[in-house]
């Protein structure tokens, strides 16, 4: 008789209609320090500078907000806001910028502050969208993208490690 009780009781509760979880109401969000953007942009720069290249470098935020910039001594003054527009773009599209090229000629690729040319990153590391990196002032944007590569792989391991 018990264990007829007990088998109806535990039945019963597992046909229960539970609520559902409620709705997350906040969002915790893993972000760059200070420190980690400068050796991202110390990292691109020093890359352009094993090839002979100036540059200019900028990290931003998963917002887009500018974190750190550099100009490499004798980089072209324009390399301080493309390489802003490219990390900006990187980081809203969650995509490099060397994959947005056919986008330029569209209403998207017309709005004010977006740079659809190669050189810009999504800094990203367990599964996380952390910021962008743009980088200009080398002769092609291959080689852009390949110094804001090499800023990224200065510190990814740390990254992944602290996820």
């Amino acid at each position: 008789m018990i264990k007829k009780l007990v088998a109806v009781c535990v039945g019963g509760m597992l046909s229960l209609n539970l609520p559902a979880e409620e709705p997350t109401r906040m969002v915790n969000l893993k972000r760059l320090s200070l420190e980690t953007a400068q050796e991202i942009a110390q990292g691109a720069v020093e890359a352009c500078r094993e090839q002979g290249i100036q540059i200019g470098v900028a990290v931003v935020d998963r917002e887009g907000t500018l974190q750190t910039q550099l100009r490499d001594t004798i980089a072209a003054p324009i390399t301080v806001e493309i390489s802003r527009q490219k990390a900006f773009t990187a980081v809203n599209f969650n995509a490099a910028t060397s994959q947005l090229s056919s986008r330029a000629d569209t209403p998207i690729g017309r709005v004010p502050g977006l740079v659809m040319a190669a050189g810009g990153l999504p800094i990203q590391a367990g599964g996380n969208l952390l910021g962008g990196v743009g980088v200009s002032g080398a002769p092609s944007g291959e080689t852009d993208e390949a110094c804001a590569q090499a800023g990224i792989d200065r510190v990814i391991d740390d990254l992944e490690m602290s996820m």
